[in-house]
């Protein structure tokens, strides 16, 4: 019986491969069973002291339990991270670094024939998908190793003594590498460092400030700077292009830099995410050019979903002994099979799926750029709105507009600061509450701060489907109105700080929400570190008491490392936000909180006094006694003996203690049932009859009269607050208090012997 192809080639340690990496990946990605396993191996963490290699070993499953354990350690703790998407294209990826190590010791001469199948195979079908003709491919790990390998094939190809005398030929002229302004940061200088070469020998050309996009290079400034080069003898030897900027995604005029770069017998380089988009039919003309470069870098992982797959440049050049030399090349096994991942990758997509994948992210991209031209306050920057794969948004209010209920004039100074930092918030809640959409947020030069979507680095990472995008529609229309609102009120509400003298304004375009105050105490010190202790606290629990009001508002302490302490940050703004309530509570519940506390203070200090006061009628009054009784009633048996004979009428009477007059005072009436009668009790607090509507929320203003809901928000609101947030503190608590200090200090209640009744009297009284 004949047997299909697949049986016939099926080897039994590449099919238990496979089973078992289906097995471990089910093991790992399923982060339910962690509540099923061993109690001792859930404790390992990496949190943990690592503890000693056992000796006896651990299965399989145990070891990939210990790493699911690792992975998924932290999961119940709140935060917004992107959950990244693996499917079966994935695992293709996977099983290739296990094969890789299973064919890595095979014989020589089978070894050799695989890898350059590979390597063939490979290099064919990337150069027929991104239409590079004729091209070589150099695989590896950084994606800035490509170009450095390049860099090194430039090198011995312009200077032919170099792989002879080495860098002593390059003092004769000094090589100059040239990058765009808005290449990736830090790569120019580490090309100098792996080169050896100064930073004199890189040049970073500006981009466009009249003509074009300002995020392309200048090409008439380009050629200027490489005629002055060569005016003073150094030799022109590279250009690092963008078919995509890292941050908006715009492609630099690749056509006139590659004619530039003939004329000068400079080398061309081009990297981007643009690139990804020579794999579908319809290609712009700007990123087209890209093929005719004579390099170009290649990230497929990310844009095809594909983990720990290799970057791949591509190049042209005909001397084999160079680009050997340049180490683009290599006959070690290793380095061939790094391209195994990939080319099993490619083959289980086929060339429909590559493109196709390719093109939803792109379609993505369309869809999201359609939905922003709706809304307003939102201004994107995007170089080819028809073609363009990235996506750059911000939020935008012109600062004329105005409303009847706040304006921004006045903010022009630090606007864009503070747009830089509504901006940056907008981004981080984009990111927290849609996260598999894979937006972030970017710093461009020019712009500023911005939202970027870059579908061909995260959708097909993350899974993202259309879905995400018409929730990320339409948080950013619930988002946007939040923000015209808080920049129309900041003006509004410094001023209303700066009317209240015991609220400090504190100036931090980067806090992105209405402002930052201060409460500031109105009471002189002498002691500026007792100020300082009594500042810290009055504002800690006045944030304390904001945060438990019924309002929708948002106050916090500020950022971990703001260098303003002991201040309120007040968050975003509402459309119907009654500022001046606002500002007046914040004000109010301060100074209450600040008299309340000077209140426990100054009855400190009045039941202080009044126990001396206490102790000194004390002995006053046992000297009376003496005095009236004689010294023979004294003596405890004597004593005795005379009252039974000779009961003593005793004219000494209780005392007690009026924490509201701060008065000693006699029992007496309190025996005679005339208790306190004479007295004036102290008036109730005022309270006030006004009462916010129902349903209503504080600082808001009413629809159903604006008069009616200012008097509410700004009279009603704050006493209402008041009684309810800072309660004062009670007469038990002050004597408490009291108590606790003078605890250790010895008095005549110590030393001196008081009758019973009058003790209980005075006990009882203050009580």
């Amino acid at each position: 019986m004949e047997q299909t192809p697949r049986k016939m080639m099926a080897d039994p340690m590449l099919a238990e491969m496979g089973k078992n990496l289906n097995e471990a990946m089910k093991i790992l990605e399923n982060g339910e069973k962690e509540a099923e396993l061993d109690p001792v191996i859930r404790r390992l963490s990496w949190r943990d002291i690592p503890g000693p290699l056992q000796g006896d070993g651990q299965d399989v499953f145990s070891v990939l339990q210990l790493v699911q354990n690792l992975i998924h350690d932290d999961d119940d703790k709140p935060s917004h991270r992107r959950t990244q998407y693996v499917g079966e294209q994935a695992h293709m990826a996977l099983l290739g670094h296990s094969l890789a190590a299973y064919v890595s010791v095979l014989d020589r001469e089978r070894l050799r024939k695989l890898t350059t199948r590979i390597l063939s195979d490979t290099t064919l079908w990337l150069c027929r998908i991104f239409r590079y003709e004729n091209g070589s491919a150099y695989y590896h790990e950084d994606d800035r190793e490509g170009l450095l390998k390049v860099c090194r094939l430039v090198i011995n190809t312009r200077y032919e003594d170099y792989s002879t005398e080495g860098f002593a030929v390059l003092s004769s002229k000094q090589p100059v590498i040239y990058q765009s302004a808005a290449c990736r940061p830090g790569l120019g200088q580490n090309l100098c460092s792996q080169l050896g070469l100064p930073l004199s020998s890189l040049c970073t050309v500006p981009c466009n400030t009249m003509f074009g996009s300002q995020h392309q290079i200048d090409v008439a400034l380009l050629d200027k700077l490489i005629k002055d080069d060569v005016d003073t003898g150094k030799l022109p030897l590279l250009l690092i292009a963008n078919a995509g900027t890292p941050g908006a995604g715009h492609t630099d005029k690749l056509g006139r830099l590659k004619e530039l770069c003939v004329q000068n017998n400079m080398w061309l380089h081009v990297e981007g995410v643009n690139l990804a988009t020579l794999a579908l039919g319809h290609v712009s003309s700007t990123v087209t050019a890209a093929t005719k470069s004579d390099s170009m870098t290649l990230t497929p992982g990310p844009w095809l979903g594909l983990p720990a797959v290799p970057a791949v440049t591509l190049y042209r050049h005909e001397d084999p002994a160079l680009t050997l030399a340049a180490g683009l090349t290599s006959s070690l096994p290793a380095e061939k099979l790094r391209a195994l991942p990939l080319w099993l990758s490619l083959q289980y997509l086929g060339h429909d799926g590559i493109v196709e994948r390719i093109k939803k992210t792109s379609e993505l991209s369309k869809k999201l750029l359609e939905h922003l031209k709706t809304l307003g306050s939102i201004k994107t920057s995007v170089e080819d709105e028809l073609n363009s794969p990235v996506v750059v948004f911000r939020f935008s209010q012109d600062t004329s507009t105005s409303s009847s209920h706040g304006s921004v004039e006045g903010y022009s100074g630090g606007e864009k600061e503070v747009l830089d930092a509504l901006n940056r918030w907008l981004g981080e809640q984009l990111a927290q509450h849609v996260p598999a959409s894979g937006v972030d947020v970017v710093e461009l030069e020019d712009e500023g701060t911005c939202v970027r979507f870059n579908p061909l680095m995260t959708a097909a990472v993350l899974g993202t489907q259309e879905a995400d995008i018409n929730a990320v529609v339409e948080k950013l229309t619930e988002l946007v109105p939040l923000l015209s609102c808080t920049l129309r009120f900041k003006q509004d509400f410094r001023e209303e700080v700066y009317q209240h003298p015991a609220l400090t304004y504190i100036e931090d375009l980067n806090w992105p929400g209405l402002g930052v105050i201060r409460y500031q105490l109105r009471s002189e010190y002498t002691d500026d570190s007792k100020r300082q202790q009594d500042l810290e606290k009055v504002n800690v629990e006045l944030l304390k008491k904001l945060k438990e009001m019924d309002t929708d508002f948002s106050f916090s302490s500020g950022p971990e490392f703001s260098p303003e302490k002991n201040c309120i940050y007040v968050g975003i703004a509402t459309d119907d936000l009654d500022v001046g309530a606002l500002v007046e509570t914040i004000a109010s519940v301060g100074r209450e909180i600040e008299e309340s506390g000077k209140l426990l203070e100054n009855m400190t200090e009045v039941v202080r006094k009044g126990i001396q006061e206490a102790e000194l009628q004390l002995l006053k009054a046992n000297e009376e006694k003496l005095m009236e009784e004689g010294v023979l009633r004294q003596i405890p048996l004597v004593g005795s003996v005379l009252n039974w004979f000779s009961p003593s009428q005793s004219s000494i009477k209780g005392r007690t203690f009026n924490l509201a007059a701060g008065s000693l005072d006699s029992t007496e009436e309190t025996y005679t049932m005339k208790a306190q009668s004479g007295k004036t009790d102290p008036p109730d607090t005022p309270t006030s009859t006004t009462k916010r509507l129902p349903g209503q929320k504080l600082f808001r203003r009413s629809t159903t009269g604006s008069e009616v809901c200012s008097e509410v928000g700004s009279v009603g609101q704050p006493e209402e607050l008041l009684r309810e947030a800072t309660p004062l503190p009670s007469p038990q608590e002050v004597v408490s208090h009291v108590t606790q200090e003078l605890a250790e200090k010895p008095g005549p209640f110590e030393s001196t012997e008081v009758p019973e009744s009058q003790e209980s009297d005075e006990e009882g009284s203050i009580r």
